[in-house]
């Protein structure tokens, strides 16, 4: 067992290097034809074209071109097209880190947007930023009301008052409300991490323990806490007819989780393959969620750092929750998620590799690395990933909170486990029957027409 541990530390340590450009994904040399250049698959200048031909009330804004108004945003955001972009540098001041509010999602359905940002620095003193309220109001339709969900429980939000952050005074919002929903952070999704990780791995059969294991870890109450976040964001976009502005304190993590799952939840697009890929480039990667850092070590690591947490992996859990309640409504399957669960921790390519759109430049990624994309999008690779169920749905999705609708991930926590072997085995062959069964059906359709042919060309035939 000493050994054993001993070849766990040396992996451990030789994953986690100091100087990220020693790492693997620089010196990775693709041994198939790249067809497609991952890095420039979803650019904010395509993703825009898309918008301006539904609306034309936004703006794509290049004020933080050299990254000085704000370190962890991309070089370009989308911003009310009344917004100039000095008004722009004046809210970045106001906002913690820099972080603005900028367009998340736009409802093709009524106009409706999600919008996200930091946490205002109104501090003790009540501090206040009339271009911050002039942004946030432009959002708004005349006569309609905003949400603002804020990712931390009233009490957090009034603490971080007292050290210089804080939230949205009443008095200076008037058409907003805003709702505190407490979505964990940092060191306690670690331990809960840590916790479930252990109960996957206890080979001691005894239900009581495992099931008393699963409960204390809390898990399965954080994934629910995120999800109920989510479909409040989606019912007052799509049933409140409302639009809605979402942050907790730095707003890179859970703001992050929440305005991604109420995409999925209202736009059919996000549910796609590439949809996904480009909902993950552009609220996770060019959102500025500091990959470098939460996913630093091994997520079944025990010796875990202040700043590590299974963010991203506790939203890929929620889509794994949700496509399961749904399996016809996503044009990718459960496959697709692991992977890039997998690729987040310990990849080839560059496209996690640090932790903003600043530090990519800098590391010249582009230049130097492959992105995953390209590897994930060639039709060989692609064929894996989608899901032989998936019949496209226009609709929003509601998926239930309950908590006997939510379940244990078992294709991550228990992966290694004899039982979960068997049902992936179980899954794979379904669809190899599925597929046969779609080859056979073509086939049969083929021999109908055939004897449709020889019945007409010689009157009544005895079908065989």
């Amino acid at each position: 067992m000493d050994e054993c541990l001993n070849i766990a530390s040396s992996i451990e340590a030789l994953s986690t290097l100091d100087s990220i450009t020693l790492m693997y994904p620089f010196f990775y040399r693709p041994m198939f034809e790249v067809t497609e250049d991952g890095w420039n698959s979803y650019l904010p200048e395509q993703e825009f074209e898309l918008l301006s031909s539904e609306t034309d009330e936004w703006r794509l804004s290049h004020v933080n071109q050299d990254f000085l108004v704000c370190p962890s945003y991309p070089s370009v955001v989308v911003v009310p097209k009344s917004i100039d972009d000095e008004s722009l540098r004046k809210v970045s001041q106001f906002r913690q880190g820099g972080r603005f509010p900028v367009l998340s999602y736009f409802h093709r359905k009524n106009g409706m947007v999600i919008m996200r940002s930091s946490q205002p620095l109104t501090g003790t003193n009540g501090r206040r930023c009339k271009e911050d309220e002039k942004l946030i109001n432009a959002t708004l339709r005349p006569g309609k009301r905003g949400y603002i969900i804020d990712t931390r429980s009233l009490n957090a939000a009034q603490q971080a008052r007292a050290r210089g952050g804080g939230f949205e005074q009443e008095a200076y919002y008037p058409q907003w409300r805003r709702i505190h929903k407490s979505i964990e952070r940092y060191n306690i999704l670690q331990e809960s991490l840590i916790k479930l990780v252990e109960a996957s791995n206890d080979q001691s059969n005894n239900m009581d323990r495992w099931l008393s294991k699963l409960e204390a870890s809390n898990w399965l109450t954080h994934i629910k806490e995120i999800l109920t976040t989510a479909c409040l964001a989606a019912q007052c976009i799509d049933r409140e007819g409302a639009s809605v502005l979402v942050h907790g304190s730095e707003g890179m993590d859970s703001t992050l989780q929440v305005t991604s799952l109420a995409q999925i939840i209202l736009d059919p697009k996000c549910r796609t393959l590439r949809g996904f890929e480009s909902l993950v480039e552009r609220e996770w990667l060019q959102a500025g969620h500091p990959f470098q850092q939460r996913c630093a070590q091994s997520a079944y690591s025990n010796s875990k750092q202040k700043w590590e947490a299974p963010t991203f992996l506790l939203f890929l859990d929620c889509v794994w929750q949700i496509l399961r309640q749904f399996p016809c409504s996503f044009q990718f399957n459960e496959r697709f998620l692991i992977t890039l669960f997998e690729h987040a921790y310990a990849s080839q390519f560059g496209t996690f590799l640090g932790n903003n759109a600043l530090e990519r430049a800098k590391l010249k990624l582009q230049q130097k690395t492959m992105s995953l994309w390209s590897w994930v999008n060639q039709p060989t690779e692609l064929n894996k990933f989608l899901n032989p169920l998936f019949e496209a749905n226009g609709l929003v999705i509601w998926p239930s909170v309950a908590p006997q609708s939510l379940q244990l991930w078992e294709g991550v926590f228990l992966r290694w486990n004899r039982s979960s072997k068997y049902l992936e085995d179980a899954y794979e062959e379904m669809i190899h029957i599925i597929e046969y069964n779609k080859e056979l059906q073509v086939k049969v359709n083929a021999l109908r027409r055939q004897l449709a042919e020889l019945e007409t060309e010689d009157g009544a035939l005895e079908t065989p």
